[in-house]
């Protein structure tokens, strides 16, 4: 059992439910990795609550009432809330929180039997590509520890790759599942949006977020998002009331006749040799699998960067608004009155780039620019909806790049946030759509950092998607590469 942290939950979930390993083990041995917070990857660490759980996890499996991921460790984002570790986002606005509850995603997993290794660490209120915005430190990256993780999910990413955790929750707004994925090489799936219930994850843009699983598999990540998703309307309104899937019955299913949608848009100027590259050798084992490749346009793809830098602060800078020291939260020391401290609070509670968003959301909802930027954003956004349908019309998934590069050094954008926003291209129109879309390990570019084929379904088609990924896996063996000392 020495390679038991390098092991999937697949086969960590097996071995559990034979008790060939107990969960108070499989906990120990992940506690014992994460001493000393390698990468900067958690925020949050309780080793008693961790085994207190596992422990209860190992009555349930002598006792024949376990769950069917019982006593597997799974760490979460810091921006869904839990009773048993502190919630901060990311963000020094809400250092030292704790829930009086837990966010439904956590509920399930824990339903499910999974064990809490801890709270990762991620872009404040989930806003940023490369996990430099958080008010805790970066995280980073396991491959190369000059570079970033992406994000915002990169401390869910980095844990998984650096087996911190053998899975992880993330969430993803414009690509914040899918870009660290890619980044850190390894396997994260976005559903379609309402598939999983936002009950308790700290919202940044209501209409966009989403969460979903991140592991080393694409097998993984169809047993956790069976586990996580299912209605949840009396709690969150834009949940799905559909009924719970199991993604992973259909992931053996022959490829031939896959239609396998190639946009033109995602394979010009800014593309990096490195990752087309890679992307291109990915696509031809899916031809050598039995799919087609068929050329398809999206037309609106460029659009997709003011589009969403208009439509998620303006979300933003509502939903933020309640962050302003009264009730919960950080609270300025000293202030005057009122307006003082919602002033002098907010100051001190935010960073550079929740403040860019919230006044750039701010603005676009003011009087005189809501009909010239907002309402013009929202056309837009039924535009590029209608593009992937009339897409879809000719192909049964889309294929590219999640990124136009591999992951960048550390302050390489610091001064240039516009570059991090255009390292979103790709993975904004799915988001804006709402539509499922993963990032699946397909090789390594400059500097041997992993790159990540991009694969988007129609809506509900998360189980296609899981299948497609999980018969590349069976071909490649870039998922089970791992970084130097794991």
């Amino acid at each position: 059992m020495s390679e038991l942290h390098n092991l999937s939950v697949k086969a960590l979930a097996n071995l559990l439910q034979t008790q060939q390993v107990s969960a108070v083990e499989v906990a120990t041995r992940f506690l014992a990795r994460m001493g000393g917070n390698p990468h900067n990857a958690y925020l949050d660490i309780d080793s008693e609550v961790t085994l207190a759980q596992a422990r209860a996890s190992d009555a349930k499996l002598a006792d024949g009432t376990a769950g069917p991921l019982e006593g597997v460790p799974i760490a979460h984002k810091d921006v869904f809330v839990t009773r048993d570790f502190a919630t901060t986002a990311g963000s020094k606005m809400l250092s030292g929180y704790r829930s009086p509850f837990d966010a439904t995603v956590v509920q399930r997993l824990r339903t499910a039997g999974m064990v809490t290794l801890g709270k990762l660490n991620c872009d404040e209120f989930a806003m940023g590509s490369a996990n430099e915005n958080s008010a805790y430190g970066p995280v980073q990256n396991p491959w190369d520890t000059t570079r970033v993780p992406g994000g915002s999910s990169g401390g869910s990413a980095a844990a998984v790759a650096a087996a911190l955790a053998p899975a992880a929750t993330g969430t993803d707004t414009g690509g914040s599942i899918r870009q660290p994925a890619s980044f850190c090489g390894i396997t994260g799936i976005k559903p379609t949006y309402g598939r999983a219930s936002r009950y308790g994850m700290i919202a940044y843009a209501s209409s966009l977020d989403q969460a979903g699983p991140m592991a080393r598999t694409a097998e993984d990540c169809a047993l956790l998002l069976s586990a996580m998703c299912g209605g949840d309307i009396d709690r969150d309104s834009t949940s799905l009331d559909m009924p719970t899937e199991d993604f992973a019955a259909s992931l053996n299913n022959s490829l031939d006749g896959l239609r396998i949608g190639i946009p033109k848009e995602f394979f010009g100027e800014g593309l990096s040799a490195d990752v087309r590259a890679a992307v291109d050798s990915a696509l031809r084992e899916y031809e050598k699998l039995g799919a087609k490749l068929v050329p398809i346009s999206l037309p609106r793809t460029e659009l997709s960067i003011p589009v969403y830098y208009i439509i998620a602060p303006a979300e933003a800078s509502s939903n933020l608004s309640r962050f302003d020291g009264v009730k919960f939260g950080h609270r300025a020391k000293d202030y005057t009155d009122l307006v003082d401290m919602y002033k002098k609070t907010r100051a001190e509670g935010f960073g550079n780039e929740v403040k860019r968003r919230i006044m750039t959301g701010a603005y676009v909802l003011s009087h005189g620019y809501y009909d010239a930027y907002y309402l013009q954003a929202q056309k837009i956004r039924r535009m590029i909806a209608d593009d992937f349908q009339n897409a879809f019309k000719q192909c049964d998934v889309i294929a590219g790049p999640v990124a136009p590069s591999v992951a960048w050094k550390f302050g390489e954008n610091a001064n240039d946030p516009v570059a991090d926003y255009l390292a979103d291209i790709f993975t904004l129109p799915a988001s804006l759509a709402g539509l499922p879309g993963m990032s699946v390990p397909a090789g390594f570019g400059a500097g041997g950092m992993p790159v990540g084929l991009q694969l988007i379904g129609n809506y509900f088609k998360e189980a296609q998607l899981l299948n497609a990924a999980h018969r590349l896996q069976q071909a490649t063996d870039f998922h089970l590469q791992k970084p130097a000392g794991v």
